[in-house]
């Protein structure tokens, strides 16, 4: 819901009381004097929840059921972060087979988040829609499928985790049960339908009428010699940047800003950057299966894609690895020996990062000689894609001046929404507010 007010003195206010398709809660403040933009804020009012606290003086072995409560959409990314950290303290190597179902799990999550941010939060912005609700009344079939396929990735999300929302089997060295090659085939037929299901998807979503908004970003995600990055790799970037997850803190730097009770992420060397679907696509399109390429070529979506409003695209791509990459793991699991192997804790600091849906995920962890976290760290994707959406929306008005109010404030919740921010997340969305003087 929105309100225009304007002051004797000519003062116009936006306010969007609450941003609809976004998890969490937010606000954005505009402040123009004649045709000049004075401010723009991305406030961030919701209060910080603290989980680097809670984790404090917790066993190691806890941290993987404690960081999945931090968001309901994406726990496996938290829950597999902290886990890769604290196998680095402890020099656990994990069996191939384990390592297989890891990345299976990942592609459960990234089918179901991927489908609802398509379908149920970004998609309506292009159709003309409210809301997915009013969506229903022309497009009931791209819903239900959309529906359909979330269902799918959360039966591979319990079939691996034990439940749909904060998994509980994933566990430092492995899995407290792993499935059969029974059990993993069942899902087969349903991945199959999601595939092409997903390939759909693409090619409607490339048919959305985009805004002409290229920006110079620079995009950063994991990368990996052969492997689409999920939960391995170096940190690499399309302007130089490649380093080892330990180096970290090295290059990133999070600041505390006034108006917001979530961290805002830059490059120590070059200010804002962009993490998500749309840099992983640029960073690692050659590493794409063939399924996924082949839909590119046919859509006319290749990179390098420098339009975030285009991010729609790339996460119906990633849909379809997604969807092809579980089916490959499979067609070749082989039952592991043991569901998880174990260590004896010992001290020591664990950095990890993985690709959450919305982007890299830093997890940092120090614990002792008897396992107790002593610190840890946590840099979710959201708060590391802040000061770019701030930055986007610096120089998206200058187009939207002479908009009416109502365009100004709909742009502006979309250029948001091309995030696909969990503020929950980030607070460690949109009522908007123009000035006019």
């Amino acid at each position: 819901m929105s309100t225009s007010t304007t002051t004797p003195r000519g003062v116009v206010n936006i306010k969007v009381e609450t941003l609809a398709r976004v998890e969490g809660e937010g606000a954005l403040a505009i402040r123009l004097k004649g045709s000049r933009i004075e401010d723009v804020k991305l406030k961030i009012p919701e209060p910080p929840r603290l989980f680097e606290a809670f984790l404090r003086g917790r066993l190691y072995t806890e941290a993987p059921d404690i960081t999945a409560r931090i968001c309901g959409i994406c726990p496996i990314a938290y829950q597999m972060s902290s886990v890769h950290a604290m196998e680095k303290i402890l020099g656990l190597k994990i069996h191939p087979s384990v390592r297989e179902l890891r990345r299976l799990f990942y592609c459960g999550e990234w089918i179901e988040s991927h489908a609802l941010h398509i379908y149920m939060l970004h998609a309506p912005d292009f159709l003309g829609c409210a809301d997915v609700i009013e969506m229903t009344k022309d497009y009931r079939a791209a819903v239900e499928k959309a529906l359909k396929l979330k269902l799918i990735g959360n039966k591979l999300v319990t079939l691996l985790g034990g439940r749909e929302i904060h998994p509980i089997s994933a566990t430092v060295g492995g899995f407290f049960r792993v499935p059969t090659k029974e059990e993993l085939l069942a899902i087969r037929p349903e991945i199959e339908w999601a595939l092409e299901a997903s390939i759909e998807t693409a090619k409607l979503v490339a048919g959305f009428p985009f805004p002409e908004f290229e920006q110079n970003y620079e995009f950063v995600s994991l990368s990996h010699p052969q492997e689409y990055p999920l939960n391995e790799g170096r940190l690499t970037s399309n302007k130089g940047l490649d380093i080892d997850v330990a180096e970290f803190e090295d290059h990133f730097l999070e600041q505390h800003v006034k108006h917001s009770n979530a961290l805002h992420s830059v490059l120590r060397e070059r200010g804002s950057y962009l993490v998500g679907p749309l840099a992983r696509f640029n960073l690692h399109f050659d590493k794409l299966p063939e399924a996924a390429r082949r839909t590119c070529r046919e859509i006319g979506f290749e990179p390098p894609c420098l339009n975030q409003f285009k991010s729609i695209v790339a996460r119906a791509i990633e849909l379809i690895f997604a969807c092809e990459e579980a089916l490959r793991i499979i067609d070749a699991y082989e039952l592991p020996p043991a569901p998880r192997v174990e260590a004896p804790p010992k001290s020591g600091t664990g950095q990890a990062a993985t690709e959450a849906p919305r982007g890299t995920l830093y997890h940092r962890y120090v614990i002792d000689d008897k396992g107790v976290i002593l610190s840890s760290r946590i840099v979710p994707p959201t708060s590391q894609n802040l000061r770019r959406m701030e930055d986007d929306l610096w120089r998206l008005l200058p187009s939207l001046l002479d908009k009416p109010v109502e365009e100004i404030t709909l742009r502006c919740e979309q250029a948001v929404r091309n995030y696909d921010p969990c503020i929950s997340c980030a607070t460690h969305f949109l009522k908007l507010k123009i000035e006019r003087t």
